[in-house]
């Protein structure tokens, strides 16, 4: 019991944080919303706009540049808006040269920061006379991530210290089944360290089987949300398969998940031997 109580306290945490990370890597037609349009001056030529796009895939590491020529954008126009006959009676297209930029793909801020250099890079230029962008979007999704992030280290810290208090509660009550036997190890000359010893291996393992347990929950979550999770992205025109820890952020939340049952094993044992005074030992060292 012990054990699926500690594995659940780490599992709201590392489930939080599997959640936010895999939000970051999500794609949803990110080469369609986080395209940067750019409207250059009337009188612009082809030849200026086409070196504005092969310099900006050089310079810039575009994820793609999409150049539209007022012919096309006026064929866009006429099929979009139905007015056809009425766009005839124009004399000339009044139309300009239009650019279609999306920045390297990557996590919400990675993102942002692309387009905030990409725009400043694109006002710079003689030829472009209007650049548009909707960073509100962008900016409130970063805000979001970095509260996530927050959260996250809020709850890892109350979750830790829930751990800690459980598997000192649990050692509390180990320790004190054994009383009789610790007062026998002290009266034969038994120091602290050699009593504490059994004790802080068992918080050791209650720290690491809650580890366990808990990584092994979070991979069946996963497993049970991903088909869900991928039918609802398809109607989004795009696919993702949910990421785990791997196996490097395990091994570390395993040494995390034993350092606080060691660590609440070593608060419990600690106290009680204070509270037993016996022979003058315990305690001391």
């Amino acid at each position: 019991m012990t054990v699926l109580v500690l594995a659940i306290a780490m599992f709201l945490p590392l489930g939080l944080y599997t959640t936010l990370t895999n939000l970051e890597g999500m794609n949803l037609r990110q080469d369609e919303w986080s395209a940067v349009t750019v409207f250059f001056k009337s009188g612009t030529s082809e030849a200026e706009d086409r070196s504005v796009a092969e310099e900006l895939a050089t310079r810039m590491q575009t994820e793609n540049v999409v150049v539209i020529s007022p012919a096309e954008g006026m064929l866009d126009f006429r099929d979009a808006s139905g007015f056809g006959e009425s766009l005839d009676m124009l004399e000339e297209n009044p139309l300009p040269w239009v650019m279609q930029v999306s920045p390297r793909s990557g996590t919400t801020g990675e993102v942002e920061q692309g387009v905030r250099e990409l725009m400043a890079y694109l006002q710079s230029l003689d030829s472009v006379e209007l650049t548009q962008f909707d960073y509100k979007w962008l900016q409130r999704l970063g805000r979001m991530v970095e509260l996530g992030r927050s959260a996250i280290t809020a709850l890892a810290l109350l979750f830790g210290l829930a751990v800690i208090v459980v598997v000192a509660n649990t050692i509390r009550l180990d320790v004190a089944s054994h009383a009789e036997e610790i007062e026998i190890l002290a009266l034969v000359g038994a120091g602290n360290a050699f009593v504490r010893q059994p004790f802080l291996y068992t918080g050791l393992w209650y720290g690491l089987m809650g580890s366990l347990l808990a990584i092994g929950l979070l991979a069946v979550t996963m497993l049970y949300l991903g088909r869900p999770l991928g039918l609802l992205l398809e109607a989004y025109g795009t696919s993702f398969k949910l990421q785990g820890l791997g196996l490097y952020k395990s091994l570390w939340v395993l040494a995390g998940g034993g350092f606080l049952g060691w660590l609440g094993a070593g608060i419990a044992v600690q106290r009680y031997l204070r509270q037993l005074k016996i022979g003058g030992r315990l305690g001391r060292h």
